[in-house]
């Protein structure tokens, strides 16, 4: 053995020393993390009467503050309970309503009523309806907003549903990826959804012969199809409603996602309040979206998948448009035919 050797194992011993504290106190937050009662019993010093009463009261302690710079917020404040009580009692029964609701009705309509069939058979002439800035604009949006609902409805509700049937290792994990997912893609929706709204801004515009589209019901009520042009009312309501409540839901979700710009407690809790409510929504709304432009009504899935409606088609749902444009119909065999070359280069002018 070297005469190095003890003086080694003299300054190694520091380094096991300090691998040990390492190790039992990784081991105590483990435990702490485990067991709430140790958690908060390493946190705060105990309470008693007294403390409670001083939370209750609004009084601020040293041991109770938050750890944002000049806070006058208690860590257990009213402000946090009612928001609780708002998300328990009323948000949280609101969204499993109107999501769920909307399933059951699309469900019952789809069994009584059936599909939308057009009345008169296809012609085999196409109209450009969407260009293909338009559709990948729709097609990425409508991906982003799935995600979202689906990763809101996880926050939301991920907790009471899959924690019990996975246990707790699944469902942290899950909920971690979760909330990275939603965090992160929310702002790249938000973008995108207002660059689609200005793009479809002017054929979005309420016209007087959008109240006797609502009156018909769409064409649910008399045997006349209702006046329409390039989008029909309920077209423009869905578009209105993401021009109100979507823009909510992204800015309330922009709160919370960047809360390092001086927000106060109060401010991000209302903002979560609205970001719910708002959300729930829309999702149950797009939930109708969807069965009409796919399952519900034939042929106007083909517009957004291809860009091209048949000259039918437009004539039935959009009667105003297609006298615009019945002039540019394109047979289907010349359409075919173009399809090998860039959508640039495609017969029909673009109009939408």
């Amino acid at each position: 053995m070297s005469k190095s050797t003890p003086w080694r194992a003299l300054w190694q011993l520091p380094l096991l020393v300090l691998a040990l504290v390492a190790s039992l106190g990784l081991a105590q937050f483990a435990l702490a993390q485990a067991d709430p009662d140790r958690e908060a019993a390493t946190a705060v010093p105990a309470l008693d009467a007294d403390a409670w009463r001083q939370i209750k009261s609004g009084e601020t302690g040293p041991n109770y503050r938050d750890s944002r710079f000049d806070s006058n917020y208690n860590l257990i404040n009213a402000s946090g309970e009612t928001w609780r009580q708002l998300r328990e009692r009323w948000v949280s029964p609101f969204g499993v309503i109107v999501v769920v609701g909307m399933i059951v009705v699309i469900a019952v309509f789809y069994l009584v009523v059936g599909r939308k069939k057009l009345d008169e058979p296809l012609t085999g002439r196409k109209l450009l309806r969407w260009s293909l800035v338009v559709r990948s604009l729709h097609w990425t949006v409508a991906t982003l907003f799935i995600l979202l609902a689906l990763t809101g409805l996880n926050l939301a509700y991920g907790k009471a549903v899959f924690r019990p049937l996975f246990g707790d290792g699944f469902w942290a994990a899950m909920m971690s990826g979760t909330k990275l997912i939603h965090n992160y893609l929310g702002p790249l929706f938000g973008v995108l959804l207002v660059i689609l709204l200005l793009r479809l801004l002017a054929h979005n515009i309420p016209r007087k012969h959008d109240l006797a589209w609502f009156a018909k019901g769409g064409g649910l009520v008399g045997k006349e199809h209702p006046d329409a042009g390039f989008a029909n009312a309920g077209e423009k309501l869905w578009y209105w409603l993401l021009a109100t409540a979507g823009i909510a839901v992204i800015a309330s979700g922009l709160v919370m996602d960047f809360p390092n710009y001086g927000q106060v407690r109060d401010t991000m809790q209302w903002a979560n309040i609205i970001h719910a409510v708002g959300a729930f929504g829309l999702t149950a709304v797009a939930l109708g979206h969807i069965y009409i432009g796919t399952l519900g009504t034939e042929g106007s899935f083909e517009g957004m998948a291809s860009g091209y409606v048949d000259a039918t088609w437009a004539k039935e749902h959009h009667n105003l448009w297609y006298e615009e444009v019945k002039d540019q119909a394109v047979p289907e065999e010349q359409l075919a035919e173009s399809r090998p070359t860039s959508e640039g280069d495609a017969p029909a002018p673009r109009s939408g």
